[in-house]
Order: C-alpha cells, then sequence, then structure tokens
C-alpha cells in the first residue's frame, strides 16, 4: 500500500495494485480498476516514486531464501513428461480371455 494525501489534508493508504492511471488536471487525479477517483496532493511524480517503491519492496522481500536451507537436488529422471506413462498391464486379450 502507498501512503497519499487528501487535498484537505489528511492521509491515507491506497492498495497500488488497485490503481488504472494518474492524470494531473492540474490536480493529481487517481483512478482506481473499479472507477474510484481520489484527489490527492502528491505530484503525479511523486505518486509514480511511491508506486515503484512499494513494487521494488515486495520484490526485495521474494528474494531467494539461503541457499543452506534448500532441499537437495535430485536428478531428473531419463524421461521427461507432463503426464506419467501410464501402468503397462496386460490385456484380457494377451492373458488369453475371451469376451
Amino acid at each position: 500500500m502507498i501512503s497519499l494525501t487528501r487535498l484537505s489534508g489528511t492521509t491515507f493508504l491506497l492498495n497500488a495494485d488497485l490503481v488504472e492511471r494518474v492524470d494531473c488536471t492540474p490536480d493529481t487525479v487517481v483512478t482506481l480498476v473499479d472507477g474510484t477517483k481520489y484527489l490527492v496532493s502528491e505530484s503525479l511524480d511523486q505518486v509514480l516514486a511511491a508506486v515503484v517503491d512499494y513494487r521494488a519492496a515486495i520484490v526485495a522481500r521474494a528474494g531467494l531464501p539461503d541457499a543452506g536451507t534448500l532441499p537437495p537436488v535430485r536428478p531428473h529422471p531419463a524421461r521427461l513428461a507432463a503426464v506419467p506413462p501410464p501402468e503397462r498391464r496386460p490385456t484380457d486379450r494377451q492373458r488369453g480371455v475371451t469376451p
């Protein structure tokens, strides 16, 4: 979430993932994906910087864990397939059963 300031001076938090666009007309208007609009005192560049910083913080926290805590890598089987091969069972004909 990013912290923004209404024109009245009150501060609020906004979910940056819901921002559809930011317009400068001359006040900065933040429009959400559901059509809700907020007039804020921050400039367009300040809103952009807040969103970029928010997303960078998420990516930074999603870094790889310490390599010592990772489980050992097992070798891949010789055959790679999206679906494992079916079990091979003899058919009725191969077993000598007649229908």
